[in-house]
């Protein structure tokens, strides 16, 4: 072994023995702690161990889930709106399928849905992704747009055929986030549902339609599928769509004729 390595070697294992004294420090500990009586007004910078203990652990998988455990174990151990906001918050650096339960146990509260979803769209693992679809059914009318965009958002394949229903949606608001969700995910099958839906869309959709299958075109486009987003565009050219539509459509039958 060349003196390089040796000095590599040592460096990676004095990041890593860094990294884990930082996690379980005395500072660390005692920040998780306050975090039990935290709330709004509290003095911030207690908390300040914890966020050097998650960019410190960033290339130490076994650090940083010690670290995520322990938010965890907090977050689920009945803390306050303002502690749970800054949990989920650092969740949605550090989480991983071990956070999705107690995120999940937030997202029907309309006083943490919003936060624990934050959380979980950026968390990659697929039990994150179902623990939203699972949600979806149990939540209020009001916190179902919510999920559906953070769905949208994941580009959550799972969940086209749910949208293509809840398109026809009685709430207006569920019903938009829908078909923005769709435009989002924006694949072949997503294309379909809303080209199938904008057909025969009540006045009150026909714009909101137009606008996710435009975003779907752009999507298709920006994933090699020329052909599809060009037919997704035509169809927005009609008569019956708005000026600004038309004008968008034909803009996006220019751009996928430049590409190859």
């Amino acid at each position: 072994m060349t003196s390089k390595e040796t000095t590599t070697i040592t460096m990676t294992a004095g990041t890593a023995a860094v990294a884990v004294a930082q996690t379980n420090s005395a500072a660390v500990a005692k920040a998780l702690e306050t975090l039990k009586t935290y709330d709004w007004g509290a003095d911030r910078e207690a908390l300040n161990p914890i966020d050097q203990a998650i960019i410190a652990t960033h290339d130490d998988p076994t650090a940083r889930k010690a670290l995520e455990k322990s938010l965890v174990d907090t977050l689920a151990g009945g803390i306050s709106r303002s502690a749970q906001d800054y949990v989920c918050r650092r969740l949605r650096v550090a989480g991983t399928a071990q956070s999705v339960g107690a995120l999940a146990a937030l997202l029907a509260d309309e006083d943490t849905s919003h936060i624990a979803r934050y959380a979980l769209e950026r968390i990659p693992d697929e039990k994150a992704a179902k623990a939203m679809r699972d949600a979806l059914p149990k939540v209020s009318k009001k916190l179902k747009p919510g999920i559906i965009g953070s769905l949208g958002v994941r580009r959550d394949k799972k969940s086209i055929m749910v949208f293509s229903k809840l398109l026809g949606d009685s709430d207006i608001q569920v019903a938009k986030a829908a078909a923005q969700s769709l435009g989002l995910i924006g694949t072949s099958a997503a294309a379909r549902e809303l080209s199938k839906f904008a057909r025969k869309a009540p006045s009150n959709m026909k714009l909101p339609a137009a606008d996710a299958c435009l975003v779907c075109a752009e999507q298709l486009l920006a994933d090699g599928k020329k052909s599809e987003a060009v037919a997704l565009y035509n169809e927005l050219k009609g008569d019956d769509k708005s000026a600004h539509i038309k004008a968008a459509a034909m803009k996006g039958i220019l751009t996928a004729a430049t590409k190859k």
